[in-house]
Parts: C-alpha cells; sequence; structure tokens
C-alpha cells in the first residue's frame, strides 16, 4: 500500500496532490519548484534563485520524511528555456555530491506561477 506525504513546511497548495508518495523501498516527489514556503509566491525571478529555493524545499521536504539527496536516483528537471542551462546547473551542483543521481533536463513550454525550473525525483527509502 502507498503512504503519502504533504508537507506541513512547503506552501500549503489547495490542488490535490501529495508532495511525496511511498511504494514499497521507492519513493518519489511531486513537481518542486522555488516557491516561497509562507505566501506561495516565486521567491525572484531569477533563475538561479528560484533553482536555489526549489532544491531547498526539496531538502526541507526529504528531511521530514528522513531522507536526504544521497538518496536520490533520479531527477527531472525542466526549464522553460536552456539557456539557463548552466545557472540551473551550478546551483544543483552546490547540493548534489558525487555520484550524482541520474537526470533528464527537459525544456517545457510553461510551469507552474511561471517558475523557470521544477525538479521531481525518485528516491531509494532507507528503512522500507
Amino acid at each position: 500500500m502507498a503512504k503519502h506525504h504533504f508537507s506541513p513546511n512547503l506552501h500549503q497548495s489547495t490542488a490535490p496532490f501529495s508532495h511525496f508518495v511511498q511504494h514499497g523501498d521507492t519513493g518519489y516527489t511531486a513537481g518542486i519548484i522555488g516557491q516561497r514556503t509562507d505566501d506561495g509566491t516565486l521567491v525572484s525571478d531569477d533563475v538561479a534563485e528560484q533553482c536555489e529555493a526549489m532544491m531547498k524545499n526539496l531538502e526541507t521536504l526529504l528531511g521530514e520524511i528522513e531522507l536526504n539527496t544521497s538518496d536520490l536516483l533520479r531527477t527531472t528537471i525542466y526549464l522553460t528555456d536552456y539557456k539557463d542551462f548552466a545557472a540551473i546547473n551550478a546551483v544543483y551542483a552546490k547540493h548534489l555530491e558525487a555520484p550524482y543521481p541520474v537526470r533528464t533536463t527537459i525544456q517545457v513550454a510553461a510551469l507552474p506561477l511561471g517558475a523557470k525550473v521544477q525538479i521531481d525525483t525518485v528516491l531509494r527509502l532507507q528503512n522500507a
């Protein structure tokens, strides 16, 4: 049976989703953007600042479920403009250590709230 988690420390969206779902020894996060945790607005229009907040939001969520970025198996990065690829990589690399999880990066037409970057992940669970 799947276990669902909606973070009390991230923005409290009214959209119908869970921030995290565990199924067996694997976990999945919803798409996470660079939102402020208090009012849900984007932290900035700057892609690097959005990416920094996105990664901190991911780390907050993982900490609540006793995981961290070393448990990441796969990440998918969605960006609205490939010209931001280098800026996103610089921030992403500050939050992860080698060996890195597999990653797919996809350019999309739009993201929630006009975000420039979003991440979702697949994780191995330590104590499943």
